[in-house]
């Protein structure tokens, strides 16, 4: 083992975590034969095989998930070291990991971008999941810093609000409910919902809403995607529960429809998140102040005028 390099360690983690050579190539910017041999180089190292494959089909082996493991805490020692030495230098180069909820998605990328411009010498990833993935990426030390809803409480964490988060009842444009003014949870217990996946802080933040007027809604489609919700509800094929931050275009538009339900909006809040046992590396500092100066003005901007929100207390 004293011959393992850094970057293969780097190689066989970005194939653990994707269980494929061809995507972790694709992440890494390598070719695949350069993905197949640092990992053969390891293994030559391991002494041992650390994936099975079975066609296009790679598992860990068990020697592979015990690798994983220390693999893991010697890239997270090393890009702490890393950003410590930055730190010291109050460089704002090198690689920021982002982690964000797919809702993100929706506002992110052109805040990411106008970060960008002001802060040139960093190179940016993004990585995607629903809430209970981006637990694990924190926990994992996989990503630098987050966006998303609900903070964890199951990891200590620092985590910031930057920007009020409000989530609605949606139905096609010619649904019932929208002759009734005012409708409340009742009204909505005849339809079908279609709704995220178990995971998700939309679903939570619903459920959440739901159980306290003791209604269990009728699940007709479950899906984890935002977009495909949207194309169902638009068909017809039932209501739904999302983010306001995920329908801007389909509320310019006429496409989709807010039920203003009574109780709702669901006001939430959008927070930077980071663990308290990393040190932030100045570009990580770079970006979490930039989020929290910035990024509450262009929600304004681009989603008050779909909703009223009434001041609190």
């Amino acid at each position: 083992m004293k011959n393992a390099t850094f970057r293969q360690l780097r190689v066989f983690s970005e194939v653990a975590k994707h269980l494929s050579f061809a995507r972790a190539a694709e992440a890494l910017h390598l070719t695949p034969p350069a993905v197949t041999m640092q990992v053969k180089e390891l293994e030559g190292h391991v002494g041992m095989a650390l994936f099975e494959r079975r066609g296009k089909q790679v598992n860990l082996t068990t020697a592979g998930e015990y690798m994983l493991v220390h693999a893991r805490k010697i890239l997270a020692t090393l890009k702490d070291a890393e950003d410590m030495t930055a730190r010291l230098q109050r460089l704002e180069v090198g690689q920021l990991t982002i982690g964000m909820v797919s809702t993100a998605k929706y506002f992110l990328p052109p805040l990411l971008a106008q970060f960008q411009r002001e802060h040139e010498g960093i190179e940016i990833r993004l990585t995607v999941g629903n809430r209970e993935q981006l637990v694990k990426m924190l926990h994992g030390n996989e990503v630098d810093i987050a966006v998303m809803g609900r903070p964890p409480k199951e990891l200590a964490t620092r985590a910031e609000p930057f920007s009020a988060h409000p989530h609605v009842f949606v139905a096609p444009v010619d649904h019932p409910l929208l002759k009734i003014g005012h409708p409340t949870v009742e009204h909505l217990r005849p339809y079908g919902f279609i709704l995220r996946e178990r995971g998700s802080g939309t679903r939570a933040a619903m459920e959440n809403f739901l159980e306290k007027a003791r209604m269990e809604p009728r699940v007709v489609m479950e899906m984890s995607s935002n977009e495909t919700i949207k194309q169902a509800v638009m068909a017809g094929m039932g209501i739904s529960f999302l983010s306001l931050h995920t329908i801007g275009l389909e509320l310019e538009h006429g496409l989709i429809a807010i039920l203003d339900v009574e109780g709702t909006p669901i006001v939430r809040a959008w927070n930077v998140v980071h663990t308290l046992s990393k040190m932030l590396s100045p570009s990580a500092e770079a970006f979490r102040y930039f989020m929290l100066e910035h990024a509450e003005q262009y929600l304004a901007d681009r989603y008050g005028r779909f909703l009223r929100l009434e001041p609190a207390g």
